[in-house]
């Protein structure tokens, strides 16, 4: 997720008013229902039926064998990884993998689709019956979390398309194969999601699992998991209603942002007397609209046929045997690492962390990573760490333009600044300056950057008590009110101290001294 100087207010002013629509919407006469269609593109060396390098950012046409071009004559090749880390992901999210699975052939013509047709599977998937619990949080819009689920319908191996490069100036379009062939796990969901924001907390979790399984890189904005959203309208108690499907969109905020305005475009047209027809729509993330593509009022005739040149896919259910030909369901089960919602539970429970915090963690997982590091092994503070990362480096990083995942901080560098900020060397002030400091040169020594700008607190009991001594003398006012009763003064106080000492007094220290000064007086 990138971090934008000055995105973060708006965007959340965007999705208050985007909830306050849908709450509005909803309530009085009707109901959205929201499903998704994702597909991820597997982590594999090649692609699915070819030996073609499966890679993002190649030379164009430079990762194409002669079967991804359709060249006459050539076969498909199942690659036997692409299988593995599509059970993975099956098992992962409770699906039944099917013993016996079958690929057919999608007829549709697009000119990055050589052969004119996908390998895919419809009729006998991969896998199917899962379902995906996840947390929806939103920061502005949901003042605490709320568990939500979703079912999966299937899962199912098939390949991608090219990628067509259209020229406005030049007025004609290029094709580019390296894409054509790479290998996809189509995820179907159930429509039993309510709005925009539950969608896009439903495919961050998504992109958390396939990350941590291994199976996709999960990074939206090359492509490696694109989301189509099916929304409708209807009265509540109704049958399901015609939808529209949103197509390709390619980020976690602009699932949440088409799906709102969708469905307040919906919901104004039946307001209006109006009808819904079942279109392709695409995303304008500029806009913030989503854009007709084409009509779906026919339907379209896919000519789905069996793959004549690839046998069915026979699977192992029982045993961890392995062989060359048939793959161990129980095998690959036993490879499924800890998930996001056994991370979350685990803050909680472990370190008492909000659910809200612990949400937070585990959506950033370089952040869960900082965490997990410091607080091993020791007994530094989990609650003040927390806050530090969410808060403090958080902010840096947004002003300086850095994702998250590419922060330079090490672990030591971390662990160095938590200690010195839980001892009260150095103040949250100080730490972010530091942060600061180590984003811009990751060499550097925390201690030394902290001693050189003369950053590290005042805690001599004498130097407090004598620049406490000297407030109180010079705001006699201030004084008398707080002999008198009014102890919100007292904060006043230590603002005047705080910003007469620059911020450099330990005021965990300076606030005892103050009282104490002003009880003898």
């Amino acid at each position: 997720m990138k971090y934008i100087i000055g995105s973060k207010k708006l965007f959340n002013k965007y999705n208050r008013i985007c909830a306050r629509t849908f709450t509005t919407a909803t309530t009085k006469k009707w109901q959205s229902v929201v499903g998704l269609e994702v597909h991820a593109q597997l982590n594999t060396k090649s692609k699915l039926f070819s030996g073609a390098e499966n890679t993002f950012g190649g030379l164009v046409n430079n990762c194409v064998s002669l079967f991804d071009a359709a060249i006459p004559g050539t076969l498909p090749v199942l690659n036997r990884k692409c299988v593995e880390l599509g059970i993975l992901t099956a098992l992962a999210l409770s699906c039944k993998v099917n013993e016996v699975s079958t690929f057919d052939r999608k007829h549709y013509f697009y000119a990055d689709l050589p052969s004119g047709y996908q390998i895919t599977q419809q009729r006998a998937p991969l896998a199917s019956g899962g379902i995906i619990n996840f947390q929806v949080f939103t920061p502005g819009i949901h003042k605490k979390p709320y568990k939500k689920s979703s079912k999966i319908k299937q899962i199912q191996l098939e390949q991608d398309s090219g990628k067509s490069l259209h020229d406005s100036e030049l007025k004609r379009s290029l094709v580019d194969l390296n894409r054509a062939g790479a290998p996809l796990i189509e995820l179907v969901f159930e429509p039993d999601l309510e709005d925009g924001e539950e969608a896009a907390a439903l495919v961050k979790e998504l992109v958390l699992i396939v990350q941590r399984l291994g199976a996709c890189s999960g990074r939206m904005e090359e492509g490696a998991l694109r989301v189509d959203a099916n929304v409708s309208l209807r009265r509540f108690g109704d049958p399901l209603s015609t939808r529209t499907e949103i197509k390709n969109i390619g980020s976690v905020r602009g699932v949440a942002g088409a799906v709102h305005h969708e469905i307040e475009r919906q919901r104004s047209i039946l307001e209006n007397g109006g009808r819904i027809i079942n279109e392709t729509r695409a995303w304008d993330a500029t806009a913030k609209v989503t854009i007709p593509m084409r009509d779906k009022e026919v339907v379209q005739d896919y000519r789905y046929m069996p793959e004549p040149n690839l046998p069915p896919l026979w699977v192992n259910l029982n045993t961890k045997e392995d062989t060359q030909d048939i793959i161990s369901v129980p095998s690959i089960e036993d490879r499924i690492p800890e998930l996001p919602e056994q991370s979350r539970t685990k803050l909680i429970n472990n370190f008492n962390l909000r659910p809200e915090i612990a949400i937070q963690l585990v959506n950033e997982p370089k952040l869960l990573h900082y965490f997990e590091s410091v607080i091993q092994n020791s007994d530094r503070n989990p609650i003040k760490l927390a806050n530090l990362l969410l808060n403090e480096l958080l902010t840096v990083l947004n002003k300086q333009k850095i994702d998250v995942e590419n922060c330079p901080i090490t672990v030591k560098q971390m662990s160095d600044l938590v200690d010195l900020f839980l001892i009260n060397r150095v103040n949250l002030d100080v730490c972010r300056r530091t942060f600061e400091c180590l984003v811009n040169d990751s060499s550097l020594n925390v201690d030394e950057v902290i001693e050189q700008n003369g950053w590290f607190l005042i805690s001599d009991e004498t130097d407090i008590t004598n620049k406490c001594s000297e407030i109180i003398k010079n705001n006699p006012k201030l004084v008398k009110q707080y002999r008198e009763g009014k102890m919100k003064v007292f904060k006043a106080l230590l603002g005047l101290l705080a910003k007469d000492t620059n911020n450099k007094l330990d005021m965990s220290l300076a606030s005892k001294k103050m009282e104490e000064l002003l009880k003898k007086e």
